[in-house]
């Protein structure tokens, strides 16, 4: 079998590319849980990546911050920013655009860097670890007093969800690891299990954020 983080080093690869790397999120019988767009990660920050930057003015972290284009962005807007991923591939990437990034697991101590005013969960990155109040706890603890968790949620109306998946692309599948989803109708309620306020919502492009404040 191949580990996760192959299969997401090669489709990084290919998209950084100009290919179609095809990378989707099944479940363990292969069916489709939703496509990845791996072009975008690599391409200039949207129109609602630019409304969710806006309401970052201080220190933020970007967890999972993939090829770095919004870390990247920050840097440009002279925002102190720090993207970490558990990918050396996705580091590599988003340092070649400018950003500063780390490898670095989430869950690990991340010693002299705190705090931060903003932490981010974008591009579906609220499923790392497949427990999402264990995540935003962690994100919590990365904060300030007054720091605020900015989060991409799914749709209202959707079913959030935990489970175990797989990468896959057109070559191969990975190893099983544990991911999430939530809706933005949980978000609030979840957040609140974790000592975190949500203050806001908005959605952009047909894509739905959240503001959770500590």
């Amino acid at each position: 079998m191949t580990s996760a983080l192959v299969v997401y080093a090669g489709a990084l690869h290919r998209a950084a590319g100009g290919g179609d790397p095809g990378l989707h999120l099944t479940d363990p019988a292969g069916r489709l849980l939703r496509r990845l767009d791996t072009a975008a990660w690599h391409a200039e920050p949207t129109r609602g990546d630019r409304a969710l930057l806006s309401r970052c003015t201080g220190a933020t972290l970007d967890i999972g911050c993939g090829p770095g284009r919004l870390v990247a962005e920050l840097t440009r807007r002279r925002v102190p920013a720090l993207g970490i991923d558990v990918s050396p591939t996705a580091v590599r990437l988003a340092r070649s655009r400018g950003a500063n990034a780390l490898v670095h697991d989430v869950f690990t101590p991340l010693p002299g860097r705190l705090p931060f005013m903003h932490t981010l969960l974008v591009d579906g990155n609220i499923g790392i670890g497949g427990d999402p109040a264990r995540l935003l706890g962690r994100c919590r603890d990365l904060l300030a007093a007054g720091g605020t968790v900015l989060a991409e949620v799914d749709p209202p109306g959707t079913r959030g969800w935990r489970a175990t998946v797989a990468l896959t692309d057109h070559l191969r599948t990975s190893d099983p690891f544990a991911w999430a989803a939530v809706s933005a109708d949980e978000i609030a309620p979840l957040s609140a299990q974790v000592g975190l306020r949500q203050t806001d919502s908005w959605t952009a492009e047909g894509r739905w954020f959240t503001c959770l404040a500590r």
